[in-house]
């Protein structure tokens, strides 16, 4: 069968990814998690701008991981046995105690350093991930009409990376066609402006014509009102969250208020989705292929949140003292699980790839 799949189905298959990479420093796990990722987006992208964005979150992710290890050469505190080089130390006034410019650089700290940076890198290419395999102009129409001005937000912001991909590409041709194949630094300028302004001018086109469709507007009555529910709501859970964490409070502070302060946040939400009218011409279908999909990622996570209670220790590099990563065979399974969407989820049609009309982009 070829159709897209849910894109809420994505989502949270790819956030239960995030999570579960959040609680590693493993880096065996953190590359399990890498593979499945890259695995499952090249089987399951189209050829949308959204999912040629993904290197771009790959190379954002590398980008980090160098970042924490440069800050730890600089600032970081350095620690371990086995001695790599030394490095010019500079000394800082008392107010700025603890801090160390510079010194000896030691393996532990360094791959400590590598690791956290690999940890968030590994969460941001699960959010390119995502990105990549739901376009957000769909994702928009799934979410609830009362959060549809924080969905357009999301939406504008979230299209900044797969824009940027296309006007490179866009701006490439041009130069192509000029005959300017130069890769130089002196280049950049020429290459840089262009897809910066391309892209902008993209984004506030894109938000032009959401705002021209009436998104994310209401009335004030209705606002009033969806405030007051949903602030009440809130308080509500915060006071039967508090209820339920102490063993002095009253039991009527606990689930009685919480389930109160629920069911004010749903009177919320449904308040404000009837001030936003919309129709949706063809929904998208949710089926056993997301089912499986949002399973195979929360699978996942409850792997690496039962390895985390049983055996925290193999969710972790040794580094004092310096030892071999752990194997840890429910998170293993766990990312075979998440690897299954890539083969049991259906094709996506494949965007026609229309020839463009090339623009002259002046730098």
């Amino acid at each position: 069968m070829v159709r897209h799949l849910h894109p809420a189905a994505w989502w949270i298959w790819a956030l239960a990814l995030a999570a579960s990479a959040s609680l590693t420093t493993n880096p065996v796990l953190l590359a399990g998690h890498i593979a499945v990722l890259t695995f499952v987006v090249m089987s399951r992208r189209d050829g949308s701008p959204w999912g040629r964005a993904f290197r771009l979150y790959a190379v954002l992710g590398a980008v980090i991981v160098l970042t924490r290890v440069i800050l730890h050469l600089a600032v970081g505190l350095k620690f371990g046995q086995h001695r790599l080089f030394p490095l010019p130390t500079l000394d800082l006034p008392s107010w700025a105690a603890g801090i160390q410019l510079g010194g000896t650089v030691y393996l532990e700290g360094l791959l400590a350093a590598a690791l956290e940076g690999a940890r968030l890198g590994t969460m941001i290419l699960a959010i390119g991930a995502a990105n990549a395999l739901a376009s957000p102009k769909r994702l928009l129409k799934v979410f609830p009409a009362a959060l549809h001005e924080i969905g357009a937000a999301l939406v504008v912001a979230v299209t900044v990376a797969p824009q940027l991909a296309e006007s490179v590409q866009r701006v490439a041709r041009a130069r192509a066609l000029r005959g300017e194949t130069s890769l130089r630094l002196r280049a950049f300028r020429g290459i840089a402006m262009p897809v910066l302004q391309d892209t902008l001018d993209r984004s506030m086109a894109l938000a032009a014509a959401m705002d021209g469709r009436g998104y994310g507007r209401r009335t004030a009555s209705a606002s009033r009102l969806t405030s007051g529910l949903t602030l009440l709501g809130l308080l509500g859970a915060c006071v039967g969250l508090y209820g339920l964490l102490d063993s002095t409070s009253p039991a009527a502070f606990g689930v009685p208020v919480l389930a109160i302060g629920a069911a004010l946040c749903i009177a919320g939400i449904w308040a404000g989705g009837r001030a936003v009218p919309r129709t949706i011409y063809r929904r998208d279908p949710w089926s056993g292929a997301e089912w499986l999909t949002v399973s195979c990622g929360l699978t996942a996570l409850a792997a690496s949140i039962v390895s985390l209670r049983t055996s925290p220790g193999a969710l972790a590099m040794p580094l004092q003292p310096l030892g071999m990563p752990s194997l840890p065979i429910p998170v293993i399974l766990g990312l075979i699980a998440a690897a299954a969407p890539a083969l049991a989820t259906p094709v996506p049609p494949l965007t026609s790839q229309r020839p463009e009309r090339v623009q002259a982009v002046v730098a």
